[in-house]
């Protein structure tokens, strides 16, 4: 079999309402480290670059007016963010310190794994999913 022709996620980039509540949320919340925060003027736009692992990276960008994203996760377009995590109960109750609120814990029924959801500053859904 051949290798894939797209190997691997380099980075993801999200447009939030609410640049600087996205860039709490995202580094002190989650706790993502920052590589870069530039502004472009050109744009009237922030850029934010946040490590999540080695060598895969979140774009936060702030643009003027964005129209509001599909409220519904079965809408067109990306669905969720899914993150890896090693114990689902740690990361949800750490995320509850930071009153974060997460939906409760369901099992994978084809894969055994556990996960659960809870959302941005925005309303998009992110998925812990037990690796």
């Amino acid at each position: 079999m051949n290798a894939p022709l797209l190997p691997a996620i380099h980075h993801v980039a999200l447009i939030c309402s609410d640049y600087e509540r996205s860039k709490v949320f995202y580094t002190e919340t989650l706790g993502f480290r920052i590589i870069r925060e530039v502004y472009r003027a050109e744009r009237g736009s922030w850029k934010l670059d946040l490590e999540v692992s080695p060598g895969v990276s979140l774009e936060l960008f702030s643009f003027p007016s964005p129209p509001p994203r599909p409220s519904r996760p079965e809408a067109q377009g990306l669905r969720h963010l899914a993150f890896a995590v090693p114990d689902v109960d740690v990361v949800v109750a750490t995320l509850k310190d930071r009153d974060v609120i997460c939906e409760p814990i369901r099992v994978d029924e084809y894969t055994g794994r556990r996960f659960t959801f809870f959302a941005d500053p925005d309303g998009l859904p992110i998925e812990l999913y037990e690796a």
